[in-house]
């Protein structure tokens, strides 16, 4: 233990203790900008400053250790004059029109500004200028660049894939696309993490509310909506709802206040995925010597582009199952549209993903219906939802419960946690099971694929096809790490789960920001609750799906299946001409 005095303090930490984590241990706040535990420890930012007695410069808290008997001030006058001089000068390469900034009032450095009373500039602005390109999910602002490095950072450290670099010299430097590329032209997969990490309103994802809210006043139109599983144990935190207000109907009830026709379930398409992806495994398992291993899962459109760009010797390797939100829009533009009597091309499909990927994944040219329309006209993350509930003056804790409509809002405990890293394997083993030997196994028989771990390796034995050896992994750098050992030939598995957001789409880079604080795993935690409480835990007794298959598709794998719900992922270019 180390010994030393904080603010007249007596205090000990472990030896290796930062100033910073040791001030947190003892409840004393001290602020910061660029800091992120583990990831992002660079002292950028300058804000963290402390002084130390016998020292003559003021030391980064974040990146200095506790000393044998070190007497430290973390709020001295001169602590307090230089923090404001460095926010200051931040401040004066910043785009400070906070009124317009999809970020304000969720800002860490609109948040310091006001704790450190900054409220006159001495200093001439110059923003950067840059121009926006709307092309992507993922939206950069130069202007609103304060250099921390953070997505740079959680680019390289926890996704692997060096999007984010430093640019330019001297008062020019700044940070941009590496190698002086287009975002549009690199192998980003648009995770959004770094979205999630960066502390202002510099890296966001695209705004598409106004697309639907036109669709949403047109009175020739009409409005579908559907929304994930890892949506409902998210939304509610933008509006600060106690558990019991919380709720899957007061969301719903929400969307309905809004405008929209009709509010139903991707739980519904996690079902049918899992119809048509644990057929499509048994139909391989079974005929081995016809497919190359593993098989991987295609449910996130994060790990897809990954695939396609770093392992792209891979792709057939992919289950050919579009994912629910394609599933989905293909079902409500067809099956839904006929038994409604809507005409198709004036349907338009809403879905709110905890994703910034789904918004890629729509426009992908194999992802349209026989007229050439999208099967999903436009995607909203979880934070635009709650910013249409704002504008609209939406008070959910004053709303009254709502369900979502039929025939395409039910779900099963195994569609609810295809929100969490593990469910999908989860959920495809508890049906694989069934389809093989006609009996319902323990609906908890799986849970070795459960947990944050995160890469968790198992083999489950299914009566009449034999053992299984499986593996789940979340985030790209440790996505990396398991293509490389399959690559290798050091890891053999059969079937594979993948999801690009570390902890699953219940940490999605579309979902609520909490500043340093990572959500995946307490929301996950909730997912495997709903799933434990649901009345159905198999997603081949979901009787809408049952339905679907008995009025028109007839079965999985069948002929309007593979039309209707399986892709060519050899079909689009992942790296678009560099011209």
């Amino acid at each position: 233990m180390v010994n030393f005095k904080m603010n007249d303090r007596e205090l000990s930490v472990s030896n290796g203790t930062t100033i910073l984590k040791a001030a947190e241990q003892a409840g004393i706040p001290i602020p910061h900008l660029c800091y992120l535990k583990d990831i992002n420890e660079i002292a950028a930012c300058r804000m963290c400053m402390v002084e130390v007695e016998g020292t003559n410069r003021l030391v980064p808290a974040c990146n200095t250790e506790v000393a044998e008997g070190m007497v430290i001030h973390t709020n001295s006058p001169r602590v307090r004059q230089a923090r404001k001089t460095n926010l200051r000068l931040i401040l004066s390469q910043h785009n400070s029109n906070c009124t317009v900034c999809v970020r304000s009032g969720n800002c860490e450095l609109q948040r310091l500004s006001h704790d450190l009373n900054i409220h006159y500039q001495p200093y001439q602005v110059c923003p950067e200028r840059s121009n926006v390109d709307l092309s992507t999910p993922i939206v950069r602002e130069a202007s609103k660049c304060i250099k921390c490095m953070r997505c740079v950072q959680v680019c390289d450290k926890v996704q692997g894939m060096h999007i984010w670099d430093v640019a330019g010299t001297g008062s020019r430097t700044t940070v941009d696309v590496s190698y002086n590329r287009y975002l549009k032209n690199t192998a980003c997969t648009f995770c959004g993490q770094c979205v999630t990490h960066c502390p202002t309103g510099a890296l966001t994802v695209r705004d598409d509310t106004n697309r639907v809210l036109r669709a949403l006043a047109d009175p020739e139109i009409t409005t579908v909506v559907q929304v994930a599983p890892a949506v409902r144990v998210a939304w509610a935190e933008a509006f600060g709802l106690s558990p019991r207000q919380a709720t899957t109907g007061r969301m719903v009830a929400a969307l309905k206040r809004i405008g929209f026709d009709y509010v139903f379930d991707t739980n519904f398409a996690a079902d049918l995925t899992i119809m048509e992806e644990g057929s499509e495994f048994i139909q391989r398992f079974t005929h081995r010597g016809k497919y190359r291993w593993p098989m991987f899962t295609s449910c996130c459109p994060g790990w897809v582009r990954f695939l396609k760009t770093q392992y792209p010797s891979y792709t057939e390797n992919l289950s050919t199952a579009k994912s629910p939100q394609q599933m989905f829009g293909a079902v409500a533009k067809s099956y839904f549209a006929d038994k409604k009597d809507i005409n198709p091309k004036k349907l338009f499909v809403v879905s709110i993903m905890p994703c910034s990927a789904k918004k890629a994944e729509a426009e992908l040219p194999t992802m349209r219906n026989a007229f050439g329309d999208p099967d999903v006209d436009a995607v909203l993350t979880t934070r635009e939802m709650c910013r249409l509930f704002r504008s609209d003056c939406i008070v959910p804790a004053d709303l009254e419960e709502a369900e979502f409509d039929s025939p395409l809002g039910s779900g099963t405990g195994a569609a609810v946690i295809f929100g969490t890293t593990g469910g999908v394997m989860d959920a495809a083993l508890r049906s694989a099971y069934y389809l093989v030997t006609g009996k319902n196994p323990d609906p908890d028989a799986f849970t070795e694929v459960r947990g944050s771990k995160p890469w968790k390796e198992a083999t489950f034995s299914i009566p009449g096809a034999g053992d299984v050896k499986v593996a789940v992994v979340s985030g790209l750098a440790n996505t990396r790490k398991l293509m490389e050992a399959v690559d290798s030939g050091k890891a053999d598995y059969d079937f594979v789960e993948v999801m690009a957001c570390p902890g699953g789409c219940a940490g999605g880079g579309g979902q609520p920001i909490h500043d340093g604080v990572e959500m995946a795993s307490s929301r996950g935690s909730q997912l495997w609750k709903l799933d434990a409480k649901a009345l159905i835990r198999f997603s081949h007794e979901n009787p809408d799906v049952q339905e679907l298959y008995h009025a028109y598709l007839k079965k999985p794998l069948g002929e309007k299946s593979h039309h209707l719900l399986h892709t060519d992922h050899d079909a689009w270019d992942a790296l678009p001409d560099k011209a």
